[in-house]
Order: C-alpha cells, then sequence, then structure tokens
C-alpha cells in the first residue's frame, strides 16, 4: 500500500525505473571504485611511531571520502592510531580556506529614488532616460565592486544558466562599463568598474549586441538540442542544468550511459537541420501556467514555476520549453552548431559542451588547420588515415621488439641476481641496486626472483624513470614467521633518498628526490637485517 501510494505522488519515478536502477548501479560501482582506491592509498601512507600523520587522515577524508571513523577503525586493524588532532587542524584550514575564497563584504544600499524595476531586454538593446534607484559597493577579497540598480534596463541579469549581459551606462557623457549584471530577487543589478560623478543623471543603457547575439545563439541552440535529445535518446533525457555565455554553451542531462559517437553525430545533424529550416521564435509571455500545460511545454521536474510564465517555441512539434532567458528570432541565427565534448559529471548525469556560430566556425578551422599539419607530415600523401594506421602500427611492432629485448636483459639480470643472494637467520636475502628503469620490470623481477629462490627477502634500489625508487619484497613465511613487514622497512630506507612510502606486509615502495642515496639503501637494508 505504502508503494503504490508512493508511486502516486511521485509518477516519475516509475517513468523512470530504469533511469533510477541505473544510476543507483552505477553510485554502488562509483562507491565501491572509491573504496578500493582510498585502501590502496591507505596501504602507502607513512607510518610513524605507529601512528597516521593527521594530514594523512584528512587526505582519507577529503580525496577518498573515507569518514574519519573509518580511517580509523582501518588504523585499529593494523595496530596504528590516528593523529585526530592533527586531522582536525587540517579540518579547519580547509574550512578557512573555503571562507576566505568566497567571503564578501556587502555595503548597505543607498537609495536615490523609490520604485520597481523594469526590465525590457527582450525587445530592446539600448534605453535612454533610465534612473537609478539605488547603489552600493561590495569587498570581495579586499577588492571593491560597484553595483547600481536602474529603474528601467535592458541587460539581462544571469538567471537560468545564462550569463548576464554586459556594456555601458551612459551619465551624460560620462562612460561607465558594465562587467556584468545580476540577480538579487527582484532587483537587476548592474556590477561596474566605478561609480559616476553624477547619480542623479540620466542614463543612457546600452547592452553589448554582439555578446548578447552570441549568448542568445548559445541559448536557442540548447533548446534545439534538448529536443534533439529527446528524439534521439529517449524522453528521460532531462536537463539538470545548464551554463551558457557568448562563448560556449554547457548542458546536464540524465542518461546512464555515454552518449556514443552515432548518437553524438545525430544529435548535432538534427540541431543543424533545425537551424537550415530557419524556424521562427514563437514567444509567449504572461501566459498562465495551465495554458501551457496543455500546450506540451517542458517542465522540469522539481523547478517551481509561477501562475504566469513564459513559453518559448521553435516549432510546436519540436521544441517548446518554459524559459525566461533570450533567444535568436529565427533558427538561422544560429549558423552552425558543433559539439566538442562528452563526459559524466555524476552518476546518471552527462554533459554535453557545444560551440556556435563565429566561434563553431573558429573549432572547425582549428581542426582544419591540424588535419593540414597532419598531412603535411605525411608529405600530402593520399589517405592519410590509412597512413596514421600504418604509423601505430609500426610503432606497435617497434616496442614489441623493444619489450622482447628488455625481457632477455632482464632474464640475464634475474640469473646474475640469483647467484648473488645470502642466506640470513634462515633466509633468503638481496639487497642491491639494479639498471631498471621501468617500474613495472621491476616490480615483474622481484616477484620473480621471490618465486623462483623462495623463503627470500628482496630490497631493489633503482632509478625509475629518472626517480630513485626503493622496493622491498618478503616471502609470505617471512611476514608470518619472522614478523617481517615490507612496508615498515621501506619506511625507514626511503629517509636515505629523501622520500617517503609505504605498502603491505608482503610488498612496498617509495619515491624520493636524492639519487646519490640509493646506495645508502643497499647497506642501510644489509644492516636492517643484520
Amino acid at each position: 500500500m505504502l508503494a503504490e501510494n508512493f508511486r502516486n505522488v511521485f509518477p516519475e519515478l516509475k517513468a523512470q525505473e530504469e533511469q533510477v536502477a541505473r544510476v543507483i548501479e552505477g553510485e554502488e560501482q562509483a562507491f565501491l571504485n572509491t573504496l578500493e582506491n582510498g585502501l590502496r592509498r591507505f596501504e602507502t601512507l607513512e607510518v610513524t611511531q605507529n601512528t597516521i600523520k593527521g594530514e594523512d587522515a584528512f587526505e582519507m577524508y577529503d580525496t577518498f571520502g573515507f569518514p574519519i571513523d573509518l580511517t580509523r577503525l582501518i588504523a585499529q586493524e593494523r595496530g596504528y592510531e590516528v593523529d585526530d588532532a592533527g586531522f582536525e587542524k587540517a579540518l579547519q584550514a580547509q574550512k578557512a580556506r573555503s571562507r576566505s575564497a568566497t567571503v564578501k563584504a556587502y555595503g548597505d544600499w543607498a537609495a536615490l529614488h523609490e520604485g520597481e524595476v523594469e526590465f525590457v531586454g527582450y525587445d530592446h538593446l539600448a534605453v535612454a532616460g533610465a534612473r537609478v534607484l539605488k547603489y552600493r559597493t561590495v569587498t570581495i577579497k579586499k577588492t571593491e565592486q560597484y553595483q547600481i540598480v536602474l529603474d528601467r534596463t535592458p541587460f539581462y541579469a544571469q538567471s537560468g544558466g545564462q550569463a548576464g549581459d554586459t556594456g555601458v551606462l551612459w551619465f551624460g557623457d560620462e562612460r561607465i562599463a558594465v562587467l556584468d549584471t545580476l540577480k538579487e530577487n527582484d532587483l537587476i543589478i548592474h556590477v561596474v568598474d566605478k561609480f559616476p560623478h553624477h547619480l542623479d543623471a540620466p542614463v543612457r543603457a546600452d547592452v553589448d549586441a554582439s555578446k548578447r547575439q552570441a549568448t542568445s545563439s548559445n541559448h536557442s541552440a540548447v533548446h534545439l538540442m534538448h529536443a534533439a535529445l529527446h528524439h534521439i535518446l529517449g524522453a528521460h533525457a532531462l536537463q539538470k542544468g545548464q551554463d551558457v555565455d557568448d562563448q560556449r554553451l554547457r548542458f546536464d542531462f540524465s542518461h546512464f550511459q555515454k552518449v556514443s559517437d552515432e548518437e553524438l553525430l545525430h544529435i548535432e545533424q538534427m540541431v543543424n537541420q533545425k537551424i537550415r529550416e530557419n524556424i521562427p521564435l514563437e514567444e509567449q509571455r504572461n501566459l498562465p501556467i495551465d495554458e501551457a500545460k496543455k500546450a506540451g511545454a517542458m517542465m522540469l521536474f522539481g523547478e517551481k514555476y509561477g501562475d504566469a510564465v513564459r513559453m518559448i517555441t521553435f516549432d510546436a512539434s519540436f521544441s517548446r520549453e518554459l524559459c525566461g532567458g533570450t533567444h535568436v528570432s529565427a533558427t538561422g541565427e544560429i549558423g552552425l552548431f558543433k559539439i566538442i565534448a562528452e563526459s559524466a559529471v555524476a552518476a546518471g548525469i552527462r554533459r554535453i559542451e557545444a560551440v556556435t556560430a563565429e566561434h563553431a566556425e573558429a573549432y572547425l578551422r582549428q581542426e582544419l588547420h591540424e588535419l593540414a599539419e597532419i598531412r603535411a607530415i605525411f608529405k600530402n600523401a593520399p589517405n592519410t588515415i590509412k597512413q596514421v594506421i600504418n604509423l601505430q602500427e609500426e610503432n606497435k611492432s617497434l616496442r614489441k621488439e623493444i619489450e622482447k629485448l628488455q625481457a632477455s636483459q632482464a632474464g640475464a639480470l634475474k640469473d646474475d641476481l640469483k647467484k648473488q643472494f645470502q642466506m640470513v637467520q634462515g633466509y633468503h636475502f638481496l639487497a642491491v641496486r639494479v639498471p631498471v628503469t621501468d617500474g613495472a620490470a621491476l616490480k615483474n623481477l622481484a616477484y620473480q626472483l621471490e618465486n623462483e629462490v623462495g623463503n627470500a627477502l628482496i630490497v631493489f634500489a633503482a632509478l625509475v624513470s629518472g626517480k630513485p625508487q626503493v622496493m622491498v619484497i618478503a616471502s609470505k613465511e617471512l611476514t608470518e614467521t619472522k614478523g617481517i613487514h615490507a612496508g615498515n622497512m621501506v619506511r625507514e630506507l626511503a629517509k636515505a633518498i629523501d622520500g617517503g612510502g609505504g605498502g603491505q606486509p608482503f610488498f612496498a615502495t617509495a619515491g624520493g628526490k636524492n639519487e646519490a642515496g640509493l646506495d645508502e639503501v643497499v647497506e642501510l637494508a644489509k644492516k636492517m637485517v643484520g
């Protein structure tokens, strides 16, 4: 009964049952991946006097999402303690950094006139004879910013994911640049670079027309793309956020998997087809919400709408949405639509980034320029794609030859190293500096030696990818019968190369800065085992 009532109250959940299930599955997998990565990082934490440093515990919390209680529990299982005071200090330091990064000091509004703010920017990009209602100073990170409110303005305020207008306010002959336009309750706030000398003078407000046009092109393209997503991916592909300015558009939407290259191509083609059709804008303002619903306007779940809304239509059978942003008068003004990226932003949420008009043209021009340079490298030979594939195959073949050569050298090195083992306290011991520069090859060599020799403790010092590295591997029986712990051992050895590291009882690595200390690592390891 409860489940049935729940479905009746939230019918959207039933309609998107498959999407919800996929999102939950994705969240579970993401958590397991985070847990695995965090546990792997935990094994490399530096432990001093059986205590995990507070800043390391904070890293587990901040980077890997490990609550401090979970870090304490894992530490206790390994016989460690956590520096709680250090963790709290690191936590408070981060909070302080966050507060300082966003700290704003708002001055009081100074009122010059009473009145309401009228926005005329849907119809006009300039107005004359406006007057200042109020103004104030805002201090952001010790830098002063000035804000002005007019009784009439063509400037669109940042809202609904669309960037605010920029332009100029003229106080007589005095030019005041508008850096941004913000919205605060019913106020449209012009952010300016300085206060005018005569605030009581009549104001002419001029919006940057080219920037407005570019922003409107991107916003209208978002509507077309939103509709295309529904046609190609399904009705579940609903808007979850957008960020639109004069440079590009960014659109987040619900979808349970990566959008394929083929799907992206179809989306792009559909939007460009609608652009070529030059569909005129149909705009209805102050439309009763019930009439908008009857007209089939797209409404977003969780969005709050008033009794009267603004409905934007580009072909009633294709795109009809409620929207307060600015738009082109016909889709042909958009010129060209080009998707430049698709990515994941959260579980079940994808993001498409695209450009339009002149920016789309510039993007394609750059892509063609790079293609021309690639062709020039191949001396403009026909079928550039085939030339690149051949080059990749040749590179792959050469890599295999190199791997064979390295394997042969490693085999010879391994045979030589097997002769250098010494018996110490009943087990085989080897501490040596080896001429291996690849980390994976070094690890493979160590495991092969341990497997073939058995009952062994191996310490390698090497210069891997130009950086000093220490590797310790111990047979399982040694960790159980002799109490040998590779992680603890490598932390001590790493001091010789001015580094740090850690790991499990049977395998551990450490990196450092001091190449000259590699020979000292070998001598120190010999002293540690007696």
